[in-house]
């Protein structure tokens, strides 16, 4: 890798972003930017009701967000971010607001997974019930983007060892 790289662990609720994106920080000696901690409280507010974000909400999280991660890996040679990142427009975003190249790291799995994953946690503000609008937004990565589709139907370990190789290519 030369230059400053980006990273965004990606996909949608549940499916591990923040906890990989932890693990990875650990490895790479970083802290990861949350996704989450980047929204306005209206759209927080929002989706505490089960009512999906618009693209007109995510305009601004997403701009926020990716120049977060810019700055980050232009200091420190890689940024990490966790961010759903669920349309290719989105991904665009994050790339024209980091204005360093990124890679995309999107994990999926089954509805079934998901929702068992989502329904285990505690305080988190996302509803179960917001699940089925992210899986049908979600446009997985498109070959011509820099990004590698993980199956979250692995140890925690097993995860972590495809991204650390990800980020290594």
């Amino acid at each position: 890798m030369s230059g400053p790289l980006g990273i965004v662990v990606m996909g949608v609720s549940g499916c591990g972003k923040s906890t990989l994106a932890a693990a990875l920080g650990k490895h790479l000696e970083m802290d990861f930017l949350e996704g989450d901690r980047f929204h306005s409280s209206a759209n927080v507010a929002k989706m505490v009701q089960a009512i999906p974000l618009t693209d007109e909400d995510r305009w601004p999280w997403l701009h926020s967000l990716g120049t977060a991660l810019g700055e980050q890996a232009r200091q420190k040679g890689t940024g990490l971010a966790a961010c759903s990142a669920l349309k290719r427009v989105y991904r665009d975003r994050l790339r024209e607001s980091a204005a360093v190249p990124l890679r995309f790291l999107c994990l999926t799995g089954s509805r079934d997974v998901l929702l068992a994953r989502m329904a285990a946690r505690k305080g988190h503000y996302m509803p179960v019930a917001l699940l089925d609008s992210q899986l049908a937004t979600l446009e997985l990565p498109h070959p011509d983007e820099d990004a590698l589709v993980i199956d979250v139907n692995a140890s925690n370990e097993a995860l972590l060892h495809r991204a650390v190789a990800a980020i290594a290519r």
